[in-house]
């Protein structure tokens, strides 16, 4: 199995550069894999798709304010801190620009009267940062900028701090937002409760993975970097139910759905903080997840290989054909769609 094989043609003005100007009314596409049909609607419409036969999941993870800009105290050089996770004390692991130039030993200043030093070294352009005090997201929150992904071709503006986060984004701790998420509002989500159907949350937070390529020809030789996530007792107790009863799972976002076939062992849903590094490709038997809510992936990606896993893979090169041709939005400010249940 080639990643090649997981490419397709996309003009660069389909790339979503903005969310929609309101929230929740993006075009979705309706896809049956137990017919081959595929139709089109709006976000407006997904309330009346789904019934009281249904558990909805979400991603609660809150996308952290990560990237850090600092003047180098030799050069006074402007260096891009993307900072990914926070270590022991005062220390974080972060992506760094210019990263040749970015030795042990380099010190720098950034806003607030915070200095920094680079401790180690690691990977292309991965460093270990120790800073003189500990920041906290408040601090992010005044001083760093919204992670947009590379294929935004625009710097951060006022309207991202809330745009790029869901509605119900609670945990901070991901560094790029589970987009699926992005295009549910409150009156929605009121909606599908009316319907009768049951909502629940898990939180996945989206790591360094998310931005690393397949680098690999050969798909199965692609390793998935870890990623932490926590199932509540309340969610474990809900999907549980849901699945005796015979109830849909529909879980929304690709992260959604690697937390819950993650943690469902022997006919439960493992509770508390876990890790997981569980790579979907087709040929994988899904164990409870029978309904997918999703954008538009990048090309050769891990999300698209995992979507082609459920839905089958000429399906998908069919849909996002289709897609293209009728010039949906992509990737994390675009459309999205519904895949139904297999046969």
């Amino acid at each position: 199995m080639k990643i090649r094989d997981f490419s397709f043609d996309l003009p660069d003005e389909l790339i979503a550069q903005y969310p929609p100007e309101v929230r929740g009314t993006s075009n979705l596409m309706i896809l049956e894999p137990s017919t081959g049909s595929i139709s089109h609607k709006n976000m407006q419409d997904f309330p009346e798709l789904i019934d009281e036969n249904t558990l909805v999941v979400f991603n609660n993870s809150k996308v952290r304010k990560a990237r850090l800009f600092g003047n180098s105290e030799e050069t006074g050089g402007k260096v891009e801190f993307f900072l990914l996770e926070k270590m022991a004390g005062q220390t974080w692991k972060a992506m760094v620009s210019k990263a040749k130039r970015q030795k042990a030993g380099k010190k720098f200043n950034f806003p607030g009267e915070l200095t920094g030093e680079i401790l180690e070294e690691g990977g292309t352009n991965i460093r270990t940062v120790r800073f003189d005090r500990d920041i906290d997201d408040d601090y992010l929150d005044e001083y760093a900028h919204i992670p947009l992904p590379p294929y935004i071709k625009r710097e951060d503006e006022l309207m991202d701090s809330s745009r790029y986060q869901s509605v119900f984004s609670e945990i901070t701790g991901s560094v790029a937002a589970p987009t699926a998420s992005l295009h549910f509002t409150e009156k929605l989500l009121d909606r599908i409760k009316a319907k009768g159907a049951d909502i629940a949350y898990v939180t996945l937070h989206v790591g360094l993975g998310t931005f690393a390529p397949v680098r690999t020809e050969n798909l199965l030789d692609h390793e998935m970097h870890k990623e932490e996530f926590y199932v509540s007792d309340e969610t474990a107790d809900k999907v549980e139910e849901a699945v005796r009863s015979g109830k849909k799972i529909l879980a929304v976002g690709t992260t959604s759905i690697r937390t819950l076939e993650s943690a469902w062992i022997d006919g439960n849903l493992k509770r508390g903080t876990q890790y997981t590094d569980l790579f979907i490709y087709p040929g994988y038997r899904f164990k409870i997840v029978n309904q997918i809510f999703t954008n538009f992936h990048t090309p050769e990606s891990t999300l698209l290989v995992l979507v082609s896993a459920f839905a089958g893979k000429e399906f998908i090169e069919k849909a996002y054909s289709e897609a293209v041709e009728k010039r949906y939005r992509f990737f994390s400010y675009g459309d999205a769609m519904f895949i139904k249940e297999r046969v």
